[in-house]
């Protein structure tokens, strides 16, 4: 049984979120509801929860301001929020998940058992000083996917392009590894600087500054720093040409 503290300034959001849970999530105990941040941190410390579900505006102090203040942070966090397109950015850069508000069931059955599936094999309080440092630098400079045995903190600057692989993406990296991780290429394109990567074709996403070579086509081809020829399909070529300089 995975213990819960549900963390929102709103009761209507905290009896909707919480009777969801009771009976679409079983395997979750409500053990804590707590309508402000102080009594949020209370909770966290003394009950020590396996899973925190977390709103971000909250008017006495925001989500983030309130992980700063956790001496505990051996938790699964999934943020319940309406916020801005930035921070839900950061937030998957760390592989953290989040569900938007009005919460859907099958979106929280999901991020349930994701959570479920990684306690006890992660290091949360990682991921959390990770996304806060992300928020203060306003811009992810590691990349955190999900591995068999835990998790994978990788430098975005050493990713030299992203190839689709079905629902799956592969990633290949200057340090000659490379990773098989179960999210589409849009969802790295939206999560990536877009002044550095390029969507080139429907199957791929290039770091510009790996690119060591354009072959002129109708479409094109270029040649990446470890060697591997990609092609750049007709209807992305112009704005690959732009966004190099060309």
């Amino acid at each position: 049984m995975l213990r819960a503290v549900l963390i929102d300034d709103d009761e209507s959001n905290l009896s909707s979120l919480s009777e969801k849970i009771s009976n679409h999530c079983k395997q979750v105990q409500v053990i804590a509801r707590c309508d402000n941040p102080e009594d949020g941190i209370r909770a966290i410390d003394e009950l020590k929860p396996d899973i925190v579900f977390l709103d971000i505006e909250m008017p006495q102090m925001n989500g983030f301001v309130m992980l700063q203040q956790l001496t505990n942070k051996n938790f699964e966090l999934i943020f319940v929020t309406a916020y801005d397109h930035y921070a839900i950015k950061a937030i998957r850069s760390c592989a953290l998940d989040y569900l938007v508000k009005p919460v859907e069931v099958d979106e929280l059955k999901a991020a349930v058992a994701k959570a479920s599936e990684l306690r006890n094999k992660t290091l949360p309080s990682s991921q959390l000083d990770l996304l806060l440092d992300h928020l203060q630098k306003k811009q992810p400079k590691l990349l955190t996917i999900p591995t068999s045995d835990g998790l994978q903190f990788i430098n975005i600057e050493d990713i030299i392009y992203l190839e689709a692989n079905d629902n799956y993406s592969n990633i290949y990296l200057s340090t000659n590894q490379k990773f098989l991780v179960s999210r589409t290429l849009k969802d790295f394109e939206e999560l990536l600087p877009a002044d550095v990567f390029i969507r080139i074709h429907h199957s791929s996403i290039v770091n510009k500054f790996y690119v060591d070579k354009y072959i002129r086509g109708e479409g094109g081809q270029v040649v990446m720093r470890n060697g591997n020829v990609l092609d750049v399909s007709k209807r992305k070529k112009s704005d690959f040409l732009q966004a190099i300089g060309y």
